[in-house]
């Protein structure tokens, strides 16, 4: 059995918090799924016929992306690219968020890491093969699949894209559904769309709800999924939640992975950014989450407008930065 990375964070992470009051316009709302995660917009707009054209072209670009970026679909250009290990002509937008991708590893100083995509197998063929034993994979096998993780062999220039060694595999699963959230974004902001609320596995706001109030984003509790623990008000900014409850192999073992020990990070139930895009709330989230407390509020005052909650093991509720 193959799960995404992110496909039940996408479904435990956020969700917006019942309740719209007298709705002074109509809202418009569009369900699917990106990225195999269960995607949703929401809009307030005056012209029905408008807000559906706005929303027929999210749903465009949504697919477009997917092309680029899918590990599931074998002629996407991210398969293209693990599997011939290079490509010449990459698509702008994959060279787009490799190269922000890599510039966020070296902010988090390797926490963030694209190139996790062997431990991923690792572990799942270790796991969900039948040979899992609740220890964790063979410590020579993880120190040899360690040898393939390392964003310093990955080269962009211009329209290429290579991987330094043979068996290296990138995912963008801790990225590009956030750029996939910015990018719908903007969709809707050229069609002159003001208030919006757009959850494609992480979340994106425009302006406030149309009573003029913020919108409210409820946070799951990492223990009990069905609990939101609190809430968030979201004007003009992005979220994303990372935890190891997304997928588990056992009960230690998930996920989400230190690159730099190619061991799960395990010093947190629960991340969450907020931050001004998705794409930066995406990253960040996954890339704290492997980071140990000292190292993650540092980084997290090196970013203008970003604030962090970390839940702790014990339930405990850290904030850091601009919550």
């Amino acid at each position: 059995m193959k799960f995404s990375r992110r496909r039940f964070l996408a479904i435990a992470a956020a969700v917006p918090v019942v309740g719209f009051g007298s709705r002074p316009a109509a809202a418009t709302r569009w369900v699917g799924t990106a990225l195999c995660a269960t995607a949703a917009i929401t809009l307030y707009h005056p012209d029905g016929d408008a807000a559906r054209r706005a929303l027929a072209d999210c749903r465009a670009e949504i697919a477009r992306l997917e092309d680029l970026f899918s590990l599931h679909h074998k002629n996407s250009a991210l398969s293209r690219l693990n599997r011939e290990g290079g490509l010449t002509s990459a698509p702008p937008d994959l060279t787009a968020v490799v190269s922000r991708a890599l510039d966020f590893g070296r902010e988090t100083g390797g926490a963030f890491d694209i190139t996790v995509q062997p431990l991923w197998n690792l572990y799942a063929e270790h796991f969900f093969d039948g040979a899992g034993d609740g220890i964790g994979p063979d410590p020579a096998a993880l120190e040899a699949t360690r040898a393939l993780v390392g964003q310093s062999a990955v080269r962009v220039g211009g329209r290429a894209i290579s991987l330094g060694s043979p068996g290296m595999a990138v995912t963008l699963n801790g990225i590009a559904q956030g750029y996939i959230t910015d990018r719908v974004t903007e969709v809707l902001r050229r069609h002159g769309i003001s208030q919006v609320y757009v959850d494609m596995g992480e979340t994106r706001v425009l302006g406030t709800h149309a009573d003029g109030r913020p919108w409210r984003v409820g946070l799951r509790d990492p223990i009990d999924p069905a609990r939101i623990t609190q809430t968030l008000p979201l004007a003009d900014r992005a979220l994303a939640t990372s935890g190891g409850y997304g997928t588990r192999f056992d009960s230690r073992h998930h996920h989400l992975f230190d690159p730099r020990t190619g061991r799960c990070a395990n010093h947190y139930l629960a991340v969450s950014v907020l931050a001004p895009d998705a794409t930066t709330a995406d990253a960040l989230s996954t890339g704290l989450y492997a980071m140990s407390p000292d190292e993650a509020m540092a980084c997290v005052e090196g970013f203008d407008d970003v604030g962090a909650l970390f839940t702790l093991p014990d339930g405990r509720l850290i904030r850091r930065g601009t919550v």
